[in-house]
């Protein structure tokens, strides 16, 4: 099979995500320290990608708090306790400014050194907080750019696809599709400030989204919150 990249968070979506592109590609899986509140996305995403058989993972080292501006990325709080209506209002403090530019030229650059054509990305313009590069205006630009930017792409041996197949896929029909994939969801975590033994607090942006999409999809949560 030809070679694909997948942004692998440690997260729902993304290893959804990882489940529908190993089906039809070999998976180079990418993730980051990007300077995050916590490691255990990306312990999460070790396990996942070793779980899940991927040809390589590279995990890469970058330095978002430098910049800071977000809750994740700086000494801020992060909200708690908002409703889904308040979620889709405005942009969050969990925003990391350009992080979606940012990990998509890793890998834009990590395909071209694999000729591999498609990149994975696991966003979601449905049951999301906001977040301007979720967006399928944002995707269809940067697949524009990186076929401007590339050897392949400017020459016409290796256009490049950005996949964001959950993109209009609401939380609940995600994880109906992994379920249907076989997709173990014990071992992804998607909360902004987990307890120190990994344990999701349940408040946050992330942990309401999640726990909805479960009950709306009726299957068991298997998350550990605290």
């Amino acid at each position: 099979m030809k070679p694909a990249v997948v942004l692998l968070s440690g997260g729902l979506d993304s290893t959804t995500m990882l489940a529908i592109a190993r089906r039809e590609f070999t998976v180079h899986a990418l993730s980051f320290h990007y300077g995050q509140r916590h490691d255990h996305e990306v312990d999460a995403a070790r396990r996942i990608a070793t779980a899940m058989g991927v040809a390589s993972h590279v995990v890469t080292e970058i330095d978002l708090r430098a910049f800071g501006g977000s809750a994740l990325t700086a000494n801020i709080d992060v909200p708690k306790d908002r409703s889904v209506k308040a979620m889709s209002e405005s942009i969050p403090l969990t925003y990391v400014p350009a992080r979606n530019t940012i990990f998509l030229s890793f890998a834009l650059a990590f395909a071209e050194v694999l000729d591999a054509q498609e990149i994975f990305i696991g966003v979601n313009a449905v049951d999301y907080s906001g977040y301007p590069d979720c967006r399928p205006e944002f995707i269809a630009a940067y697949e524009r750019m990186a076929n401007l930017a590339t050897r392949g792409g400017v020459n016409g041996t290796n256009p490049v696809r950005i996949r964001a197949p959950l993109l209009h896929l609401s939380k609940a029909d995600i994880i109906r599709l992994g379920v249907s994939l076989g997709v173990d969801y014990t071992m992804t975590t998607s909360c902004y400030d987990p307890a120190e033994d990994g344990r999701a607090c349940g408040r946050c942006d992330a942990c309401q989204l999640r726990r909805k999409g479960f009950s709306d999809a009726a299957v068991t949560d298997p998350t550990r919150y605290v």
